[in-house]
């Protein structure tokens, strides 16, 4: 089952990446918004907070596609227009659901934060296709995976000291290392085959910070997870776990990737 799901959801993204117009990548990305920021909200109730899922699920959804028309310039101020949006209408709803106890601050952080943790990011990849366009990407996306294989083969044959035992026991420095390493190995090589004025070395150096963001975000996912006292963000993908357990180190590996695209690159 868990190939079959693997399978699946590769037909589904790279097909959606290469054959189909940009608009239903960024309908993808809003869906897929909404569902991630659902199962933090759930990971909420889990601590006895009440969050509206459809709340945080339509907020992440709104944001993703906000910050594809912000940096498209359509206009430049609707990211900025939807996050004050959000916080007003958080503050709102949190108001809105019982007297002052425990639990209003972390609900009225998570209808912030899980909108924005995981719409932002989702709204880049989005973005990224019809500012890039598919190669580049699926280069991102492809590196980010690299760099998990990596982390996973060379802490099985080398693995000793734990890099997170109290978040995420079965990582290991050297894993961490190996994949790392060999994240921008291929980034060297592959990157300036995409984007030809981006040198190997800049390749290289973009792509061990993007493992190295991939790694905090999957660390950080994990830090969530173990808070809640779940095993995976939900049974959504079967073998895979939840929408969360399959782009943590996304989340954190895209804004890098942003920012490397708008003001170095």
């Amino acid at each position: 089952m868990r190939v079959v799901s693997a399978l699946v959801l590769l037909i589904v993204i790279f097909g959606t990446l290469w054959f189909l117009p940009p608009w239903v990548t960024i309908l993808l990305a809003a869906a897929v918004a909404w569902l991630g920021a659902g199962e933090l909200a759930d990971m909420a109730g889990a601590l006895g907070v009440d969050v509206p899922r459809i709340f945080v699920g339509a907020g992440a959804a709104i944001v993703s596609v906000a910050f594809v028309a912000a940096a498209e310039q359509t206009p430049s101020d609707a990211l900025a227009l939807v996050l004050a949006a959000l916080v007003v209408s958080a503050g709102a709803v949190t108001l809105a659901l019982g007297p002052p106890g425990p639990a209003v601050v972390a609900r009225a952080a998570t209808m912030v934060m899980a909108p924005v943790y995981v719409g932002v990011p989702l709204g880049i990849i989005a973005w990224l296709l019809g500012a890039y366009g598919p190669a580049v990407t699926t280069w991102l996306l492809v590196m980010i995976a690299v760099s998990d294989s990596g982390q996973y083969y060379c802490g099985r044959a080398f693995g000793r000291r734990r890099l997170a035992p109290r978040v995420s026991p079965a990582k290991t420095i050297e894993g961490a290392i190996g994949g790392v390493a060999v994240a921008a190995i291929v980034g060297a090589i592959t990157l300036p085959r995409v984007l030809p004025d981006v040198s190997p070395l800049a390749a290289a150096g973009l792509t061990l910070v993007l493992a190295l963001a991939g790694i905090v975000g999957d660390l950080f996912e994990s830090q969530l997870k173990r808070s809640a006292g779940v095993k995976d963000s939900s049974q959504l993908i079967p073998g895979h776990g939840g929408i969360l357990d399959r782009v943590d180190s996304h989340l954190f590996a895209a804004p890098v990737f942003y920012l490397f695209l708008r003001y170095v690159a």
